[in-house]
């Protein structure tokens, strides 16, 4: 941890059980962009839609003939959570704004499934599959509220990972809204001067490149001229041939909400070249 208010990611996350790659198994039979590929088994609804530190390194590669995966906790409201792929546990006790590493699959349609930490996958809080292709990085961030507090369903949006090389002295920013109770909003940098991300909504994602720099990121009220109030700031650093994902989550007003999850900037370094 820094000394930040942001709570920066290691993909390593030192809480978090990896309980290995799935390259050994196999199943028989996802400015605005964001690939989600989910099935409600609960419910029985198909949802496909196309909207769209302490830091850490990925090579950006994958084996080949195999997909990568990884999980993000962002449901600031639900307890520490297990994860299972095909009936498998494949990490534990994942915690509120940990991001895990990433897992090599082999291409194919998976059961998942997101439990309580310690439960099992009867007592599970979402059951869906993910189409995991070849040499695709994907990340699946758990987002939302569990229970009935909450307005906003406990449900993953599955992301689609682009880890390439940003090239130079530039780096790739993913930002996903992710606050369940915030509107949508707009970030900027430097007192307004430079617009990463117009008009993002909840479960939507954005991609903005920006010089190696440090920055104050400012979250505002969406307005067309990107000049609403600022409601969330911070310093965050980029540096040149790395890729970010900002997951802003949280609550903007944690006394009206069933946690106390106070409105953040988590930072996750995807990759590094």
């Amino acid at each position: 941890m820094t000394e930040k208010k942001r709570r920066d990611v290691l993909r390593t996350a030192a809480g978090v059980t990896v309980l290995g790659s799935l390259a050994g198994c196999s199943s028989d039979d996802g400015g605005t962009e964001n690939t989600e590929a989910v099935t409600e088994t609960a419910t029985g609804t198909e949802t496909e839609s196309m909207d769209e530190g302490t830091e850490t390194t990925a090579t950006g590669t994958e084996a080949m003939g195999e997909g990568r995966l990884s999980v993000a906790h962002m449901s600031p409201n639900a307890p520490n959570v297990d994860v299972y792929l095909d009936g498998e546990a494949v990490l534990e006790a994942l915690e509120y704004t940990d991001v895990s590493t990433y897992m090599a699959v082999p291409p194919a349609t998976y059961d998942v499934a997101i439990t309580p930490e310690g439960e099992s996958i009867d007592d599970a809080v979402f059951e869906g599959t993910v189409v995991v292709e070849a040499e695709v990085d994907y990340t699946v961030a758990a987002l939302g509220e569990v229970g009935d507090a909450g307005d906003k369903p406990f449900e993953p949006l599955v992301l689609e990972d682009d880890n390439s090389d940003p090239g130079g002295d530039s780096g790739r920013v993913r930002t996903v809204h992710a606050s369940p109770d915030a509107p949508a909003v707009d970030l900027t940098a430097s007192e307004g001067a430079v617009v990463l991300v117009d008009g993002l909504e909840y479960r939507q994602t954005a991609t903005s490149t920006v010089e190696s720099d440090g920055y104050t990121v400012e979250v505002r009220s969406d307005t067309e001229s990107n000049d609403g109030e600022v409601v969330y700031d911070e310093d965050i650093s980029f540096n040149g041939g790395s890729v970010y994902t900002v997951y802003a989550t949280g609550y903007l007003t944690p006394d009206d909400d069933p946690s106390e999850e106070t409105f953040d900037l988590v930072v996750a370094k995807d990759a590094s070249y």
